[in-house]
């Protein structure tokens, strides 16, 4: 099975960074989004320079268990692994990232409400981790990838359910005004005379870019891509994965201390790895 240092491994041996070039042409994707993700999903599978849609599809299927939709997160699930969630931004030195209705996730919970029923079934699973990966894309080319754990700078989601929860009961007591059950912070029926209109209100999270959280060795501005995770993440992946990791020439790996999300007088040990421009 496939995982995060096996896509690491395969950008490092083929850095490809014009999106749309490759995948509007041979996999019919048109936003620029859309060929974001399918270039993750290659990245984790090895899969770029295959030559049909119909065998990309089947190598996905011996690595992925789920593919999401732009609504729900995740985007991606890993067989037996990780939950995958791609971002895109256009700036080249982005500051935030919007995540709409779904708050920053440290683990992913099969009793989310915002995921799908094929998702909680997808196989048996109670709790994964879930890795940010975060392209920066201008004029259909990529800048800079980021792959974050959630752990690494997402709080327990007890945080942000707890404002979600207090905001939504404080709109829904408001008096002399009709609301409906709603997963979204609420929805205000009959608003006209006709009472024919109704009024949705969203929240729309969103969280600081990696490069504004964490302070590295080196400009991370240098480098393609970058990668943060928690030591114990990195040491339990195989050990043979590790060793090709550790052995190709375009990847460097420095240590690195993050502050706890939950706790930020804390200091937590991790790994920066990442592949300079230049390398």
């Amino acid at each position: 099975m496939s995982d995060l240092l096996t896509a690491i491994d395969n950008f490092a041996k083929n850095p490809m960074v014009r999106l749309t070039e490759v995948y509007t042409n041979k996999t019919r994707i048109q936003q620029v989004g859309d060929a974001l993700e399918c270039y993750v999903k290659d990245l984790f599978c090895n899969s770029l320079y295959f030559k049909s849609s119909q065998e990309k599809e089947e190598e996905y299927e011996k690595h992925f268990s789920y593919f999401g939709n732009k609504n729900n997160p995740p985007d991606i699930i890993l067989k037996n692994g990780d939950a995958i969630e791609v971002k895109k931004v256009e700036s080249p030195n982005p500051s935030q990232i919007a995540l709409n209705s779904s708050y920053p996730k440290d683990r992913l919970h099969k009793d989310d409400s915002f995921i799908t029923d094929d998702c909680r079934n997808c196989e048996e699973w109670k709790e994964k981790d879930i890795l940010y990966v975060i392209g920066s894309v201008t004029n259909n080319v990529l800048g800079s990838l980021w792959m974050v754990y959630g752990s690494c700078f997402c709080a327990d989601r007890k945080v942000y359910e707890r404002v979600f929860e207090t905001l939504s009961k404080g709109i829904n007591s408001i008096e002399n005004v009709e609301f409906s059950k709603t997963k979204e912070l609420g929805r205000v029926n009959k608003v006209d005379p006709l009472g024919i209109t109704y009024l949705r209100l969203r929240g729309m999270w969103g969280i600081d870019h990696p490069r504004k959280v964490f302070h590295f060795n080196h400009d991370p501005q240098d480098n393609l891509v970058n990668v943060v995770l928690l030591d114990e993440k990195y040491n339990a992946f195989d050990i043979k994965t590790k060793n090709t990791l550790e052995n190709n020439k375009r990847v460097f790996i420095d240590g690195l201390k993050i502050r706890n999300p939950n706790n930020p007088v804390q200091l937590l040990k991790a790994k920066h790895i990442y592949v300079r421009r230049d390398s």
